[in-house]
C-alpha cells in the first residue's frame, strides 16, 4: 500500500513538471528554429548592466594564446601526416 502510494505520488509530480514545461507557448520566431526570447527585464545591451560578465582581458589574451598553440600544433600534425602518411599527436616526436 505505501509502495502504490509513493509511485502514484511520483507519477502525479511528474506529470506537475511536464505541464509547466509546455505552459510557455508565445515565443516569435525569427525564421524556423530560431525562438530565442530573453526574459522579461533582459536588457537589450549587456555591457554596463549586472549581465555584463566583465571579462579580463590579461585572460582572454591567454587563451587567445593557448588557441593559436594549438592551431600550430595541429598545423604541424597536418603537414607531418600529409608528408609521410603517418598520424603522430606528440609534436615533439615529429622534430619541428
Amino acid at each position: 500500500m505505501k509502495r502504490h502510494a509513493l509511485t502514484l505520488i511520483g507519477i502525479l509530480m511528474g506529470l506537475g513538471l511536464a505541464a509547466t514545461a509546455q505552459a510557455y507557448t508565445g515565443t516569435n520566431c525569427k525564421e524556423p528554429g530560431v525562438c530565442w526570447e530573453p526574459k522579461p527585464g533582459y536588457p537589450e545591451k549587456i555591457k554596463g548592466t549586472r549581465y555584463d560578465p566583465k571579462h579580463d582581458p590579461k585572460e582572454l589574451d591567454k587563451q587567445r594564446q593557448a588557441i593559436e598553440a594549438m592551431d600550430k600544433r595541429n598545423r604541424q600534425r597536418w603537414q607531418h601526416f600529409k608528408k609521410t602518411g603517418k598520424f603522430v599527436y606528440d609534436v615533439d616526436e615529429i622534430g619541428g
